[in-house]
């Protein structure tokens, strides 16, 4: 027997209210051509191709710390440029190295015009949104 979880994804999706843009290098990551004479791998200038666009929101992964990390001390810590999005399970799979843009944001206009390099993918058996990691590509 299957668990159905489409009632909890439409509850999941409501707030996914940030335009977003996802987009990939068309010759993808390994798409360098190799100049012959001089012997050196050169990027192919091939221009991103747009993948996806529709709702989704960005936001911080882990919690903010309120106090300034202790020499020497030992702790998990997010990056500072550590995000991740939310995504409908519409999207298509995000690959490592993909920019994700933001083109509206409903609740943060600095959120505009800003991309995220996606890396990571986060994936498992009962999703209701697709959650890659994010850091900024600025």
């Amino acid at each position: 027997m299957a668990l159905d979880l489409s009632g909890m994804r439409r509850i999941v999706e409501k707030p996914l209210d940030d335009e977003l843009q996802l987009w990939r290098e068309k010759a993808g990551a390994t798409g360098d051509e190799l100049d012959e004479a001089a012997g050196q791998l050169e990027p192919s200038g091939a221009a991103p191709v747009l993948l996806w666009e529709d709702s989704g929101a960005i936001v911080r992964s882990g919690r903010l710390s309120v106090v300034p990390s202790l020499v020497a001390v030992v702790a998990a810590q997010s990056a500072s440029t550590a995000y991740q999005a939310l995504l409908p399970l519409t999207a298509p799979s995000a690959a490592v190295d993909d920019v994700l843009g933001v083109a509206r944001s409903v609740r943060d206009p600095q959120l505009v015009g800003r991309r995220f390099r996606v890396t990571d993918i986060g994936v498992g058996t009962h999703v209701v949104v697709r959650v890659p990691r994010l850091e900024s590509a600025e």
